[in-house]
Order: C-alpha cells, then sequence, then structure tokens
C-alpha cells in the first residue's frame, strides 16, 4: 500500500514537469504564464506584476483566499476595491461595477486545458465581465490540481466538480447539484452556471497573466 506522503510526491512530481508545459501553451495564445513550484513564490510574483499606485479588486476565488492575497494587499497599502465590505446590495453592486475599471483584477479559473485554454462558470457574469474587458491587466492564480488534459475535460471540470462545490459554498439554493451533489444541466433560476466562457487567447497580447502552483488549490 502507498502511503499518503508517498502519494502527494507522485503527484507532486507529475505538477512540476507538466506545468512548465502549460505554460508553454499559454504563452502560444499570448497570455504571459508562470509556473511556481511553491505557493509562496507564486505570491511574491503576484505583487511584483502590480504596479504600486495600481487600484486592485477580486472575484470570489477560495485560491486567493487560501493564499491570503487579499490580506497581504491591504499589507502592501495598495488600494482595493472589495465589493464584501459593502454595506447594502446596492452599494455592493456599484463596487462591482467600480472593479471593472481597477488597475488589476485578481481571480482563479475554473479549469484550464494542457493546451492553455481557460474555463470560467459564473452565476451573474461579474467575475468573467472583468476577466474579459475593463482592468488594464488580469491575474489568474491556479493550482495544478484545475488543469485538465483537453478542453473538453476542462469544460467537464468546470461543470460537475467546480460549479457543484461553489454551489454549496455560496448559497442555500435547491439547485440539483445542492441537494444530490452532482450536476444535473438545470436551468434553475438559482444555478451558479449562467454563463461559460472559454478563454482561447489573450487580446491585447499579456494583458491577462496566469500564474501555476504546483499544489491543489481551490475547487
Amino acid at each position: 500500500m502507498i502511503d499518503k506522503t508517498a502519494a502527494e510526491k507522485f503527484i507532486k512530481t507529475r505538477y512540476d514537469k507538466l506545468g512548465p508545459q502549460v505554460v508553454e501553451a499559454l504563452k502560444s495564445r499570448r497570455f504571459d504564464a508562470y509556473y511556481f513550484a511553491q505557493s509562496g513564490e507564486a505570491v511574491e510574483k503576484i505583487f511584483e506584476l502590480i504596479p504600486a499606485d495600481d487600484v486592485i479588486s477580486w472575484g470570489g476565488s477560495f485560491t486567493l483566499t487560501t493564499l491570503k492575497v487579499q490580506e497581504a494587499a491591504r499589507q502592501k497599502g495598495y488600494a482595493v476595491i472589495d465589493r464584501d465590505e459593502a454595506k447594502s446590495p446596492e452599494e455592493r453592486t456599484e463596487l462591482i461595477r467600480r472593479a471593472l475599471t481597477c488597475g488589476t483584477f485578481l481571480s482563479s479559473v475554473n479549469a484550464l486545458s494542457e493546451d492553455g485554454e481557460l474555463v470560467n462558470i459564473d452565476g451573474t457574469g461579474t467575475r468573467v465581465a472583468a476577466t474579459l474587458f475593463g482592468p488594464r491587466q488580469v491575474i489568474i492564480v491556479a493550482g495544478m490540481n484545475k488543469v485538465a488534459h483537453t478542453l473538453q475535460d476542462a469544460y467537464n471540470r468546470a461543470r460537475t466538480i467546480a460549479a457543484p462545490v461553489n454551489t454549496q459554498r455560496f448559497t442555500q439554493a435547491q439547485t440539483p447539484c445542492m441537494v444530490k451533489g452532482g450536476c444535473r444541466n438545470c436551468k434553475s433560476p438559482d444555478s451558479v452556471c449562467s454563463y461559460i466562457v472559454t478563454m482561447r487567447l489573450c487580446k491585447p497580447a499579456g494583458r491577462i497573466k496566469v500564474i501555476l502552483i504546483g499544489e491543489d488549490l481551490g475547487f
């Protein structure tokens, strides 16, 4: 029987071999891309990429929260737009709108393929909207557990793994994935799968930076 430590070592070895290849695939699609074996190095790179006078905002991301990126941004003195500080639904909507014109928008991704295409699912479209247009630059941070073999595999991961987990995380809605834990391709008004966006090329080149980390992060 292989113990847990040995299994983790084998997975880490795979990540460290595959990660640089995914970076090259992303670069071929005109994303700026980086691979870091450890999350500490990755967080340092995030702030290396952000000008000191930038206003920063972010989408809902368990990866960023795990890495304490939002906390670090405040400690470093960046101006931030945080929708979770809103005192009312109207103020929250206004903060989300303001985030569309910030200097740097931080996000993760629900899945990406080995050949460099990114897949994101969004319930209201606010997160994917900011990644596609508005902020001067977007920095996407993802653990290697989100890398799937093909684009179809990435799509399936986003729908059948990330979306059900995020439904459990964010809502109390009685969608099929909330009740049964798995996707049933529902049309519920509470579905978190309203918008499914594939990023196959970065335009303008380099606006979107992708930082891959050789760890399991997020969902």
